[in-house]
């Protein structure tokens, strides 16, 4: 593209230089002949005016007289009626331009000039005119060069940023060039880099979620499956596939949960449900996972309380809060539930050393961890707790305890807008 542009740039130029430079030649050409020829007939007349005067004073019209009159390089002849011709100066030869007069005594005067100082006075012009078109042409070439520079860099830079983000790099290069077009181009580039971050970021973060959040039912699971193979009680494999199903239908739920918040984390389906339900499946599902470290998991608190959320995520957020206990905690794991104001809380609560100071409230933040683990749990959890309306809380530091808050209120109906409501 750069040599497109020079070479187009440098062939209007030349076209250019060609069309006015040979006008321009003619036009002095013609200019300087006519100047030569005008001056040769003024000193003509020159001539003739001072043999007048001569003649008419009494004086001697001669060649001596004549020559302190005449212009180098000029041949003169005067010829005076009754007298011989007087010649001046060299004769020049080949191609002459000549001038005539006549004065008022009859006599006539001829002036001689070689056409070879017309020649050399175009030479001279041509040179000049072809110094101008040679730095014309220097100064179109420079110009080129440089509005080619500013054209081409530019393209190169946004081909590299669109390269960039095929390749899997989507940071914004937030650079302008200072050119309409190209920087409109910049913006959608920029702009799409922010799309593609922002997705990539969602599904980074989604997978991760769905890593995190699944393993603990698969766990789950595959310790059930294994009671099923141990035993050959019918009654016991029963009741262990019973939960196995339910854990299925869990592990299904935190599947579409997953998928729901990756599209928009604020579409939970809150319904009214028993809190005791939820807790006595955790403690179901996590007693074996204590009783395997000599350590115990409890409730305690308020009985059949009603909350605002979904099933499903409080199971999540609780599961998540148990198994951080599991990890970074000791001794006894405690569910309390109460009631303040309209909310419904359960807490979670162990007796071991609590949250580092240094972590505080950062311990929701995404790869924050006290330990060796992902830092994906509990900022999972809030998320999930907010999309239900809800939050998660570090009500304290030590020993740790976690609340979630749950509404008591049922969410209003959504009623069709007015115009809805009378067309149906």
């Amino acid at each position: 593209m750069r040599r497109r542009l020079i070479q187009s740039t440098l062939s209007v130029v030349l076209v250019v230089i060609a069309v006015f430079g040979v006008s321009l030649v003619i036009v002095e050409t013609r200019t300087i002949s006519n100047s030569a020829q005008e001056r040769v007939e003024l000193e003509a007349a020159r001539l003739a005016s001072i043999v007048d005067s001569r003649i008419l004073g009494a004086g001697t019209v001669d060649a001596d007289m004549l020559r302190d009159q005449l212009t180098n390089e000029r041949y003169a002849v005067v010829r005076i009626p009754g007298r011989q011709a007087i010649a001046v100066g060299s004769r020049p030869e080949g191609d002459v331009i000549r001038g005539e007069a006549t004065g008022e005594e009859g006599e006539t005067v001829v002036v001689e000039e070689p056409r070879s100082s017309v020649t050399r006075e175009v030479g001279r012009t041509l040179i000049i005119i072809g110094l101008v078109a040679l730095l014309a042409v220097i100064a179109a070439v420079l110009l080129a060069i440089r509005q080619a520079n500013r054209l081409s860099s530019p393209l190169t830079d946004l081909a590299e940023t669109a390269e960039r983000l095929g390749s899997g790099d989507p940071r914004p290069r937030h650079k302008r060039y200072g050119v309409p077009e190209l920087d409109r181009v910049a913006d959608v580039l920029d702009s799409s880099a922010e799309r593609i971050a922002r997705m990539l970021t969602a599904e980074r973060r989604l997978a991760a979620d769905a890593s995190h959040q699944l393993r603990t039912p698969l766990t789950a699971l595959s310790m059930r499956l294994e009671e099923i193979t141990l035993t050959d009680d019918p009654d016991t494999v029963k009741e262990e596939a019973t939960i196995a199903l339910t854990q299925v239908e869990r592990l299904t739920d935190v599947v579409q949960r997953l998928l729901t918040n990756s599209r928009d984390p604020r579409t939970g389906s809150a319904v009214t449900f028993d809190l005791d339900e939820v807790i006595q499946q955790q403690l179901a599902e996590w007693r074996p996972a204590y009783r395997g470290v000599g350590r115990a998991i409890v409730s305690s608190g308020k009985r059949h309380l009603q909350a605002v959320g979904t099933p499903g995520a409080v199971a999540q957020v609780l599961a998540a809060l148990i198994e951080n206990s599991l990890m970074h905690g000791g001794g006894t794991v405690a569910l309390r539930t109460r009631v303040t104001g309209n909310q419904a809380v359960i807490e979670v609560t162990d007796e071991g050393p609590g949250v580092p100071a240094d972590l505080g409230a950062r311990i929701f933040e995404r790869t924050i961890s006290g330990r060796n683990s992902t830092g994906i749990g509990l900022a999972v959890a809030r998320d999930l707790a907010e999309a239900d309306g809800g939050r998660l809380e570090m009500l304290q530091t030590k020993p740790p305890v976690f609340g979630l808050f749950l509404s008591r209120t049922p969410p209003p109906k959504k009623h069709p807008p007015e115009a809805e409501r009378t067309v149906r």
